[in-house]
């Protein structure tokens, strides 16, 4: 019995009910000495109004590590391969990871039977925590990784209440930045090519977009919002429509910079220079966008540093240092959260 539609009590809100870190409800479950009287007190406390009954899982967080801990990435190989943004947040949680001396283990949940197998794995304790990157609205599995008793930190959020760990960045601002940018510099016809719909990062990159084009006094036409998958054929297609649709269009925003390679291709094919005719902006400040002809103006997101706050935020929680947040990133408990900034890189494209 996972537990996950009988309404039991999790180890997260005995945390919260008793004022203090998983870590500490750990420690009390397992009967560990490193424990004060006052909070040992509170967690029983919390345990009998919750009715909380520890799982397996719960019961053996504070004993036998494995020092590995489990990136999941739900996409293809394909994808994982030509988007440099994961490759950036692979690097900075295997540097941070390695220097605690603990092993990364590369997941790609692709199907339901995939993600089945991979609670199996789990439940089966050969992982000490869970990082998750690319989450979309509906994805079950960080619920089912707290469930099960194990910290778990996401790249990204599922929606703006994410009650799961997570790191992310300012991505309405970067939206925002984008356009703010364009006007600046005379358009008026802005369009946009989203993310999928399904991952807030998208619908937060629109959101700023559309506070953009407001913030400059411009009218808003869906005409010029296409959907992307943030892939390169996903920017083609998307622009085509774009063209197809409002063919006076004079800037571009894509919101990611793969896309915007796409984009740039049709721009091309269809006679349209950049930025002459249409200025073109994209997100991540990849090697992508350094590489373009001409260069990519692109809001750069630190996605290494993404990954290195991922990985310390579960360090903290696994080391049981950050059971009230103190300094620096706070442990992975229920509510704990990082949004970094990011910035315009301006170039020749815009």
């Amino acid at each position: 019995m996972s537990g996950r539609h009988s309404g039991r009590p999790t180890l997260e809100q005995v945390a919260v009910r008793a004022g203090v870190g998983r870590g500490t409800v750990s420690r009390v479950i397992n009967g560990s000495p490193r424990v004060s009287d006052q909070a040992r007190e509170a967690v029983h406390r919390a345990i009998e109004e919750l009715g909380y009954v520890p799982n397996q899982a719960a019961r053996t967080l504070a004993g036998s590590r494995t020092d590995a801990i489990a990136l999941v990435i739900p996409e293809t190989e394909a994808r994982l391969f030509a988007e440099p943004y994961f490759l950036d947040i692979i690097r900075g949680i295997s540097a941070e990871l390695g220097a605690a001396d603990q092993q990364l283990l590369l997941t790609l949940v692709r199907t339901e039977r995939e993600r089945q197998r991979f609670e199996q794995y789990l439940a089966a304790r050969r992982v000490d925590g869970v990082l998750l990157a690319s989450v979309h609205a509906d994805d079950p599995l960080p619920d089912r990784v707290r469930e099960l008793g194990l910290p778990v930190v996401l790249n990204g959020r599922r929606t703006a209440d994410e009650a799961a760990a997570y790191v992310d960045s300012d991505n309405t601002g970067a939206g925002r930045a984008a356009v703010a940018h364009l006007a600046a510099r005379g358009r008026r016809r802005i369009a946009t090519i989203t993310g999928p719909l399904d991952m807030y990062v998208a619908r937060a990159r629109l959101d700023g977009y559309r506070e953009g084009i407001a913030a400059a006094g411009l009218a808003s036409d869906e005409l010029l919002v296409a959907t992307g998958d943030f892939t390169e054929e996903g920017g083609r297609r998307a622009m085509r429509d774009l063209i197809d649709r409002a063919p006076d269009l004079d800037a571009v925003f894509a919101a990611s910079d793969v896309m915007a390679a796409g984009a740039r291709g049709v721009l091309r094919e269809t006679g349209r220079r950049v930025p002459e005719d249409v200025a073109l902006v994209g997100v991540d400040d990849s090697a992508v966008a350094r590489l373009m002809d001409p260069p990519l103006t692109s809001v750069r997101q630190p996605i290494e540093e993404m990954g290195r706050t991922m990985a310390r935020m579960l360090l903290r929680e696994l080391s049981d240092e950050g059971e009230g947040g103190g300094e620096g990133e706070p442990a992975a408990g229920e509510g704990a959260r990082q949004v970094l900034p990011t910035e315009l890189v301006v170039r020749a494209s815009s």
